[in-house]
C-alpha cells in the first residue's frame, strides 16, 4: 500500500502522520520542538521521528513538511521562518531527503492548513476560499478556483502579515502593526497578561472583561477580513489554529464588522465559518502536498521535485 508522510513544524511540537491517499491517517505522532529551534537540530529530530513513525520507511513514498513561513515556489527551500531561530533559506527537502532517501517537498505550514481543510475539512465543497490560522502568529492560505495559490515565488498568503494599523506594535516581518500583531497568541498574551485558553474559560463563565476582550478581537479579525474579502471574493473564509477553540465568542462581532464594512456585491453568500481538522490540520496538508508531489513526478517521468497542485 502506498502511503506519505505529512509533518507539520510548530514553534513547540513537531507532528507526523502517515497518510493514504484518500486521506486515511493510519498513525500520528509528535515529538518537541528542539529549544531553541535551530535548523540542523530540528531536521535532526524531523528524521529520528519519520523513522519512529514508519521504521524502516516501508510504503512510504513521499513527504511533504509545512514550516511556520513561506517556501520557494517548487518546494524545496524554507526561505525564512520568522518566529524560529535562524531559518533563512533552509534547503528542507533536499535536507530530509537525504537522509530518508525519500522524495520530500516543503511549503508554509498555514498553506498546509489550508490543504488539510480543503482536502478533508471545512473547505472541501468550495472552490475561492481563504484559511487564517490564529495562533502562535497568523497565517493564511487562498485557493483560487480550487487551486492553492502561491504567486510567482510561492510566498503568496501572508494574510496575518497585511497592514493593520501603521503605527502599531513591531512585526518581526518587519512591518508595523499587522494583523497578526492584534490576534496572534503572543499578541493576545502582550495585550491582557493571560493566555487565549484562559481567556476562553473566562468568557465560557459569563466574565464580562473576557466577552468584552473576545467581542473587540473579533472586530478586529472582521475588519482584517474586509481587505481580504475586497481583493479576493471568497465563498467562504474558514478560521483555524488554536485561537479558534473560543471561535464562538468572536465570529459574531467579525461577521457583523464584514457586513458592515463590505459591499454586498463583494460578498455574494460569504459565509465565515471554523475549520473542522484541527491541530489534524497541518499534517493532513503537508500529505496533501506529498501527494501532488507524487502526482508531479508521475506526470514528468520523476524528474519533478516539487509543486503545489496547480
Amino acid at each position: 500500500m502506498t502511503e506519505v508522510i505529512g509533518i507539520d513544524l510548530g514553534g513547540t511540537a513537531i507532528k507526523l502522520g502517515r497518510f493514504t491517499e484518500d486521506g486515511t491517517c493510519l498513525q500520528s505522532l509528535t515529538v518537541p520542538t528542539p529549544q531553541p529551534a535551530y535548523p540542523d537540530d530540528t531536521i535532526d529530530m524531523m528524521t529520528y521521528a519519520i523513522e519512529k513513525l514508519a521504521p524502516g520507511l516501508a510504503n512510504i513514498n513521499a513527504i511533504g513538511v509545512g514550516t511556520p513561513g513561506p517556501a520557494d515556489a517548487v518546494g524545496r527551500v524554507a526561505k525564512v521562518a520568522i518566529n524560529l531561530k535562524g531559518w533563512i533559506d533552509i534547503p528542507v527537502a533536499t535536507l530530509i531527503q537525504s537522509r530518508t532517501g525519500v522524495p520530500t517537498i516543503v511549503g508554509n505550514d498555514a498553506n498546509c492548513a489550508g490543504l488539510g481543510e480543503k482536502w478533508l475539512g471545512a473547505g472541501r465543497n468550495y472552490r475561492n476560499l481563504v484559511l487564517l490560522t490564529l495562533g502562535t502568529g497568523v497565517g493564511g492560505a487562498v485557493f483560487l478556483d480550487g487551486v492553492l495559490f502561491t504567486g510567482h515565488a510561492g510566498s503568496a498568503g501572508e494574510l496575518g502579515l497585511i497592514a493593520f494599523d501603521p503605527d502599531g506594535h513591531p512585526c518581526n516581518s518587519g512591518n508595523n502593526g499587522s494583523l497578526e500583531q492584534f490576534l496572534s497568541g503572543q499578541a493576545i498574551r502582550r495585550l491582557t497578561g493571560k493566555e487565549p485558553k484562559e481567556l476562553g474559560i473566562l468568557a465560557a463563565a459569563g466574565d464580562r472583561d473576557a466577552l468584552e476582550f473576545w467581542n473587540n478581537y473579533g472586530r478586529n479579525l472582521g475588519i482584517g477580513l474586509t481587505s481580504i474579502v475586497y481583493v479576493l471574493t471568497p465563498e467562504v473564509a474558514i478560521i483555524g489554529g488554536g485561537i479558534s477553540a473560543s471561535a464562538k465568542y468572536f465570529l459574531p462581532a467579525a461577521q457583523q464588522e464584514i457586513d458592515r464594512r463590505v459591499m454586498a456585491t463583494s460578498r455574494p453568500g460569504l459565509k465565515l465559518i471554523e475549520a473542522q481538522l484541527g491541530n489534524h490540520a497541518g499534517i493532513a496538508g503537508a500529505a496533501k502536498l506529498a501527494w501532488y508531489l507524487l502526482d508531479r513526478q508521475q506526470a514528468t517521468g520523476g524528474r519533478g521535485d516539487g509543486g503545489t497542485g496547480r
